[in-house]
């Protein structure tokens, strides 16, 4: 099968998105179909350091759809190409790959999301990520529901996406959550620590990621050893720097790439997402628990969607109840450490397991071929 995947976010930004359909990619390689990704980019190298070439020596087929400028979107900062040549590349793409399944992810973002839903020949399938509220989806309805229109199967990430999916869209949607690269996490080699218990961060330094909450609690801790790694950049960097400085308690660890990330979960006792809102699907949490990293995270609806019951959640914006539950889960990772068996770690990390990417590729294809089925029986575009 031949597959398109377009990305409205830029390659070159850590991104969930972003790294959702690179990994699905990647596995439909594996699989042996044909898979190239339409998407922004602003350097040479992709976000993770690769400039094209795989860890196994095979090729990413990337068409690079131009460089992104930022727009502000769900209370953060949205990497997309604008104006007509990434709308001319993508269709140039489209006409020379021949492709049978166009797979457009946030399909109404900002971008040559609208020109490829116009692209003739593929069967299209749209995966919709974001939750809450949308400019777009408001002011413009009757146009988003027409383009929405063209789309033969659509998917939702969450039950939150899809609720806020319907409410602006119509139409019905098949669930389908994000995935783990659950290898790489699992198999990662644990960063080295001096033994002191860590809590990891992973996000970008804004606000609705609730840094400053998990700092805060961190310096409520009765165990002073405890040390908090805290990857990611962002507008809010240089304030909490500045009332957090760096110390034996606090390491700023700037950008990351994606085996430096693996390698810090699984050496990190407890992987913390303290985020305010406006999280759809927490894949983050599935990534820490298959690096066997316990979880610590805001008791948010896609955060208790992607968990299942396997993360210690705590009410956002609660700096004192995120501090006492820190507590409890540092003390669990110290028995642990002294030789008792974790079964909550056990569990949760064959949950991941559950999740991971091979699993899901299984399931969109199950999609595609119902996209192509309904595009030859419809007869349009």
């Amino acid at each position: 099968m031949r597959v398109a995947l377009h990305c409205p976010y830029s390659l070159s930004v850590p991104g969930g998105v972003q790294s959702q359909v690179v990994a699905l990619a990647c596995e439909l390689r594996e699989l042996g179909h044909r898979a190239t990704v339409l998407a922004p980019l602003d350097t040479s190298e992709r976000r993770d350091g690769h400039t094209g070439e795989r860890r196994d020596g095979h090729t990413d087929e990337i068409v690079g759809l131009g460089r992104s400028v930022r727009i502000r979107a769900n209370g953060s900062i949205a990497p997309v190409a604008l104006g007509p040549t990434a709308s001319i590349r993508a269709l140039a793409a489209l006409r020379e790959g021949q492709f049978d399944v166009l797979h457009l992810h946030e399909p109404l973002a900002p971008g040559a999301s609208y020109a490829c839903l116009f692209a003739g020949r593929p069967a299209k399938v749209g995966t919709f990520h974001r939750s809450g509220e949308s400019v777009f989806y408001s002011a413009l309805r009757p146009v988003a529901r027409a383009l929405a229109g063209r789309l033969q199967v659509r998917c939702a990430v969450s039950a939150e996406a899809m609720t806020t999916a319907q409410r602006a869209l119509g139409g019905t949607y098949e669930l389908i959550g994000n995935g783990v690269d659950f290898g790489r996490f699992s198999t990662a080699h644990p960063w080295p620590t001096d033994g002191r218990p860590t809590v990891m961060f992973v996000g970008r330094h804004e606000q609705r990621k609730g840094l400053s909450v998990l700092l805060d609690a961190m310096s409520r801790l009765s165990n002073r050893r405890a040390v908090c790694w805290i990857a990611g950049s962002g507008p809010e960097t240089s304030r909490l720097k500045e009332r957090y400085p760096s110390s034996d308690s606090f390491v700023w660890l700037g950008p990351i790439d994606d085996d430096e990330l693996a390698s810090r979960l699984r050496g990190a006792e407890i992987a913390c997402f303290p985020s305010l809102g406006g999280e759809s699907f927490g894949v983050v949490l599935l990534e820490a628990m298959a690096a066997r990293s316990a979880v610590v995270a805001s008791d948010l609806p896609g955060y208790r969607a992607a968990a299942k019951g396997h993360a210690q959640l705590v009410v956002a914006g609660d700096p004192a109840a995120l501090a006492e539950q820190l507590e409890i889960s540092l003390a669990d990772a110290e028995a642990a450490r002294g030789g008792s068996s974790d079964l909550a770690l056990d569990a949760a990390f064959a949950y991941a397991s559950s999740r991971s990417m091979s699993a899901v590729v299984k399931q969109y294809l199950s999609v595609y071929e119902e996209a192509i089925e309904r595009r030859r029986t419809l007869g349009h575009a």
